[in-house]
């Protein structure tokens, strides 16, 4: 098994490999937020060619593939030993209606309904105790649309000062190791701080979405560890991306109306085109460079990548170990600046 850099995840006494492995895509179809039909198979094969490349941490969700990504991680850790098994994350606060499975979740995270969640959690997963513990989303009692993530219902809602004491309760009953918050603006973490310490967050972070370098800053200052998700952007700065392709995807591919995909669509393209002769320059792929990126900024303790066969892992997996220069920071600026693709700070 190969050994990648490590970093320490917040002041917890986890040491992360610089990249993890995302499980959003190997839920499957049937959901709202699917990416298309996977084998399961194929998937147990990509966890374990990740786990052998160096990758130590697992990030899912409950509420991926409505649990079956959760039951896919289970099966790909069974039978590995201590020393070789993964760290698991996992995430809730998104709660689904099992006699509509196609309609958005809702973001629940009423004390009753967390514990329900843990402890279906770790039955899926198949493991005593879940190393991070992250809420999804704020409650806000809306359904989960990405079009509007701040969205309101006349649900009840659940304050962060509440729900985050029961994640600090998780951790003294010994079903939690550490606490995250996934999608929390500063305001929300220093909220949570000041009930019980914020271990770790998970905002999304991209050459195309760079607006959470604020919160990036925040973990760095407060001994909290970052980990972002889409570093390559769902797959549009992977370089295996075109036009046609995204036209190609299918209805129930939940990239295939969002704006990156549409109307943004040739900047992005065109941003993938102007880092190639960057990541030639290194002999490794755009998503590797664009990955390696994000984990230059401060704050960012390992970035999430996703893959749903062992050949796309191999694709991304020299960015654990990519050394880039201030010569090539400043050409990644310059390329971002000419396509005007993405928003947000470009330098750090």
């Amino acid at each position: 098994m190969t050994s990648l850099p490590t970093r320490r995840l917040g002041s917890t006494d986890m040491h992360l490999s610089r990249i993890g492995f995302g499980a959003w895509a190997i839920g499957g179809a049937g959901w709202r937020y699917a990416w298309g039909a996977q084998d399961d198979a194929g998937s147990i094969a990509t966890i374990r060619r990740a786990v052998e490349a160096g990758v130590n941490w697992i990030d899912t969700a409950a509420v991926y593939g409505l649990g079956h990504s959760e039951e896919v991680v289970g099966k790909s850790i069974a039978g590995l030993s201590d020393a070789d098994r993964p760290f698991v994350f996992t995430k809730a606060g998104l709660v689904w209606d099992d006699n509509d499975r196609a309609a958005a979740p809702r973001r629940v995270m009423a004390a009753a309904s967390v514990r329900r969640e843990i402890e279906d959690s770790l039955r899926r997963l198949d493991v005593e105790r879940i190393d991070l513990y992250q809420v999804h989303w704020p409650d806000t009692g809306a359904s989960l649309d990405f079009s509007d993530p701040d969205g309101v219902s006349d649900a009840v809602v659940t304050p962060l000062a509440e729900y985050w004491q029961t994640m600090a309760d998780l951790v003294t009953e010994g079903k939690v190791r550490a606490i995250g918050l996934s999608n929390h603006d500063i305001g929300q973490l220093e909220l949570a701080e000041s009930i019980a310490h914020v271990d770790a967050i998970q905002p999304q972070f991209s050459l195309i979405k760079r607006a959470a370098a604020g919160e990036l800053a925040w973990a760095a200052a407060h001994h909290t560890g970052g980990i972002v998700y889409q570093p390559q952007h769902s797959g549009l700065l992977t370089g295996a991306f075109s036009a046609e392709r995204v036209a190609n995807l299918p209805d129930d591919d939940w990239r295939k109306g969002f704006p990156e995909f549409t109307t943004e669509l040739d900047r992005n393209l065109a941003l993938v085109e102007a880092l190639r002769p960057i990541a030639a320059a290194h002999r490794t792929t755009v998503g590797a460079l664009a990955i390696a990126w994000t984990l230059t900024w401060p704050g960012v303790t390992g970035a999430i990548v996703g893959a749903r066969t062992p050949e796309q892992v191999d694709g991304w997996i020299d960015a654990a170990t990519l050394e880039l220069t201030p010569a090539d920071l400043d050409a990644i600026a310059a390329a971002v600046r000419t396509t005007g693709a993405g928003e947000g700070p470009i330098t750090h």
